[in-house]
């Protein structure tokens, strides 16, 4: 499904795969994980339908140059319970609407908007493999500022997160 320049994350819970969809579904448990350790995530907002939005909100620890509160959101393309999610994924403000990444300390080459694939499968008994998809972007410059902006380390802490969560 995924090409060598699309940027992939994945990561094996040990459980099952309803309590891991639950965990990227349901408010209350994302907030748990959202975003890399040492954030939280104060306010997260779903309206999981086809077309409906997320608003995520991300607080860096006090006293880092993440200090500040900072908001995602997306829509919801694509949804297939408990095995896959597609949705847009931009930097917004509170109310979700796009702003731009250099506003948030990103290379002005970080794509606006992304859409990105969400898998959930099987592995095995209460083990479930998590995979996310970043297309590769349109230009080379997007994909250089995406791979040094430290969005795959930030979510591979988040991931450390979501297994406290579900495991």
């Amino acid at each position: 499904m995924s090409n060598e320049r699309d940027i992939v994350i994945t990561r094996i819970f040990e459980a099952p795969r309803e309590m891991v969809w639950r965990a990227w579904t349901e408010p209350d448990l994302i907030s748990q994980w959202w975003g890399p350790e040492g954030f939280t995530a104060p306010s997260i907002k779903v309206d999981l339908t086809v077309g409906g939005k997320y608003v995520y909100a991300m607080k860096g620890p006090e006293g880092s140059e993440w200090e500040g509160t900072m908001h995602s959101a997306g829509v919801y393309k694509e949804i297939v319970p408990h095995e896959k999610l597609v949705v847009t994924d931009y930097f917004s403000d509170e109310n979700g609407e796009m702003l731009d990444p250099a506003d948030f300390g990103q290379d002005p080459n970080f794509p606006k908007e992304a859409t990105i694939t969400v898998l959930f499968e099987d592995e095995g008994e209460d083990r479930t493999k998590v995979t996310i998809i970043y297309p590769e972007p349109a230009t080379e410059a997007e994909y250089q500022a995406m791979l040094k902006s430290g969005m795959t380390e930030g979510w591979q802490s988040s991931m450390n997160k979501l297994a406290v969560v579900v495991e």
